[in-house]
């Protein structure tokens, strides 16, 4: 069955509002540009963004930010988004701060269906603590903070409980593909897209992906860049564009490694 589609735009049209995304892509490399702006263009709204980051003010999950469909984002770094900073101290937004492997982690073991695991990071802090502001009001007081996780010693080190993370869809812009479609997911930034949600037999949302080339994947391996969902992976023809931010051609970073 051949699932490639002709535009971003097809891939996205089951995103609904209130739906929770994966996003692929590290700081502004490899980022499904061109999904992130079929998203913006159907307007929904209420999304609920699993992501690195939350991209900058003009680029990126910055221009979702800023047209306010983010309601709630799980990131590890939050930093050069001034409207993001508004958004988040005004009550406007709600923010989980993870720690950078955590989070790869965390959707790592949704995919395979781990519910959740024990790691050191965080241990000692209001990662595992609680009290760290999730939301504040409109006056600057806390309207939510994380809550305290059960921690655990193992052969005398301490570590806490993380729980796995799955989305409903997930956005990932790949090297190449073929029309399965399998995706082969490159330097720079394979961890992150590997860790993304993984479809299983007995659950469902479509996840679209940008491919980069129709021809199967060779010299690597195809990876699938999964999300539980139908099993019905979309990808979207690409075409040759530049970001306009000067070192952030996604194609240029992918293939150069």
């Amino acid at each position: 069955m051949d699932k490639v589609v002709a535009s971003a735009a097809q891939a996205v049209a089951d995103i609904s509002s209130g739906a929770s995304l994966a996003v692929g892509g590290f700081g502004l490399c490899g980022i499904p540009s061109e999904l992130i702006a079929a998203v913006h263009a159907t307007g929904v709204a209420d999304l609920r963004v699993v992501s690195n980051n939350c991209g900058v003010d003009d680029w990126g999950l910055g221009i979702l930010l800023s047209a306010k469909r983010i309601a709630r984002t799980t990131s590890s770094y939050v930093g050069e988004n001034k409207e993001f900073e508004r958004q988040f101290l005004t009550g406007e937004l709600e923010v989980e701060l993870v720690p950078q492997g955590t989070l790869a982690e965390r959707l790592r073991a949704g995919g395979c269906g781990i519910p959740a695991f024990f790691t050191a990071a965080g241990v000692g802090t209001q990662v595992a603590d609680g009290g760290l502001p999730w939301r504040y009001n409109a006056d600057g007081s806390i309207a939510l903070a994380s809550p305290a996780k059960e921690t655990r010693q193992y052969h005398g080190t301490e570590y806490v409980l993380e729980e796995s993370i799955t989305t409903d869809f997930a956005l990932v812009r790949a090297l190449r593909g073929d029309q399965t479609p399998q995706c082969c997911v490159p330097s720079p930034v394979p961890a992150l897209r590997r860790a993304r949600p993984r479809p299983r037999d007995d659950a469902g949302a479509q996840q679209p992906s940008r491919r980069q080339s129709r021809r199967p994947p060779r010299a690597n391996r195809p990876r699938r860049a999964r999300c539980r969902g139908r099993l019905a992976a979309t990808a979207v023809r690409p075409h040759r564009h530049r970001s306009p931010r000067a070192g952030c051609d996604p194609r240029s970073l992918a293939a150069d490694g």
